[in-house]
């Protein structure tokens, strides 16, 4: 944000930017200390302490007083439902998803655009599966996923080149593409097919297809997922298989 924004409330970003911390923590270390966020946010011991202690106090961080670490509140998790619950369109979307979800018998996820990157925002499964396969809120590049790459083949080459370019390419497996001409071309692919295929580039063992939703103006506002597993079958098999449904899913959500 440029700093000569007057509407700029600066101690407003800095609390934002301590909740932000939490985005980057791992499975093996889902709470933070104090040290910690002095890391990861630049600011000083007293500066930390004194966000921490406000967003503790009206509830959207929690401290453990045993550890003195700090965690996300339940209280964050309402932030989410009130987003879901008041989007019309993801409403709208969502009988579209378990009909999806039903009919294929595979993960079904839609994620919604976000400048460079993708947010799922609805999943639905039918099997058991890994835990955060389920969870909405996940953030990717738009270049690292077939749907992102979906949203990008809609924009021209010259908006999704300017996306490419301001992306982190993050090699999530060994196989995520990262190589820009590379994605390029996988682009040039959808353009063509209407889709893109996405094989173990975010999560071993994973095919996923993907679909872009437009809005009434035509922009590429959203994205459809269906992942399955490679056990059993070939990315060619899956792609055969489960192309039809994904596209005519699409066709019924968009311009609605």
């Amino acid at each position: 944000m440029p700093s000569d924004d007057v509407l700029n409330v600066k101690s407003v970003g800095k609390a934002f930017r301590v909740l932000q911390c939490f985005e980057e923590t791992s499975a093996a270390e889902k709470d933070l200390s104090l040290m910690d966020i002095v890391r990861l946010t630049g600011y000083d011991k007293s500066t930390a302490q004194r966000f921490t202690h406000t967003l503790q106090t009206v509830g959207y961080l929690s401290k453990n007083p045993n550890t003195k670490r700090y965690s996300l509140s339940v209280k964050a998790l309402e932030l989410s439902f009130s987003f879901l619950r008041n989007n019309s369109f993801i409403e709208m979307a969502n009988p579209h998803l378990i009909d999806l979800c039903r009919v294929t018998d595979q993960r079904v996820s839609l994620s919604l655009f976000d400048d460079t990157s993708i947010v799922y925002v609805m999943r639905h499964q039918t099997k058991p599966d890994y835990y955060y396969s389920s969870l909405a809120g996940r953030r990717l590049p738009a270049c690292s996923s077939a749907g992102g790459r979906a949203i990008l083949a809609k924009l021209g080459e010259a908006k999704a080149l300017d996306i490419l370019n301001r992306s982190e390419l993050i090699p999530y497996t060994a196989k995520t593409i990262t190589d820009k001409a590379r994605i390029l071309q996988e682009i040039k692919k959808i353009e063509q097919k209407g889709y893109g295929l996405s094989i173990e580039e975010v999560t071993y063992g994973e095919v996923g297809l993907g679909a872009a939703i437009t809005d009434k103006s035509g922009y590429p506002c959203a994205a459809l997922h269906i992942i399955g597993s490679l056990t059993g079958q070939t990315p060619e098999a899956f792609e055969e298989k489960y192309a039809p449904f994904i596209l005519e899913t699409v066709q019924r959500i968009s311009c609605r």
